[in-house]
């Protein structure tokens, strides 16, 4: 072999080299981008669901208060229903594993129970009866107020769990890349230093035919 077509070998190597180590980084980026990005969707998903549960506690609370200031703030009551109705339809739009479905499903039954109820418990506050209000509110309200509650504690602990589990493996993504494109880093860097040496010594060796023979190529 020439030492021309030695060197072209070499050469030909070490820039495949160069370009695997390229590739493994371009991989490893997109592989972490695909796991931040399902990081960031389980958050979402997680502050969705804690806003599900805020929903359901303010709700709960506006009726007792209009209970108790003779309906004053019932128009207060509606708009946190509106609000929890919103972020359940969100809910339903986004959340859509059939575990969270199923969250939703009961937080859902217990809501419509509960505002079902509710009716009753309004009507009975515009005819006076104090006491049918009360008992409602105490009573079975309270029983769907919990399973409310409840349901959507669920959801947002499920979700905190996928919030978890995601960002433990985009950690381990992280590492994985970091370790491959270090390994293939180094194996490149091998690869130039056998070309620095492989120059060298072509080099020496054409020097050494040019002061044996002037004239060879």
């Amino acid at each position: 072999m020439s030492i021309r077509a030695k060197l072209y070998a070499a050469l030909a190597v070490t820039i495949v080299g160069l370009v695997v180590t390229a590739g493994v980084g371009i991989a490893g980026m997109s592989r972490l981008g695909d796991r931040f990005d399902s990081v960031e969707e389980a958050s979402r998903a997680q502050a969705l669901a804690l806003q599900l549960k805020f929903d359901v506690t303010d709700f709960n609370g506006w009726q007792t208060a209009y209970g108790y200031d003779n309906g004053q703030s019932r128009p207060t009551f509606l708009a946190s229903v509106e609000r929890f109705r919103a972020d359940l339809a969100q809910a339903r739009r986004r959340l859509t594993r059939p575990q969270e479905q199923t969250y939703l499903d009961q937080v859902e039954d217990a809501f419509n129970d509960f505002m079902k109820l509710d009716d009753e418990a309004f009507a009975a506050l515009q005819a006076g009866d104090e006491a049918k209000v009360k008992d409602i509110f105490l009573g079975p309200e309270l029983v769907n107020f919990s399973r409310a509650a409840a349901a959507s504690q669920r959801l947002a602990s499920y979700e905190a769990g996928r919030v978890s589990a995601e960002d433990k493996a985009f950690k381990d993504a992280r590492h994985d890349a970091l370790r491959l494109l270090i390994a293939v880093s180094a194996i490149s860097g091998l690869l130039v230093i056998i070309l620095l040496i492989t120059a060298n010594d072509l080099a020496r060796t054409a020097e050494g035919k040019l002061a044996r023979d002037p004239d060879a190529n």
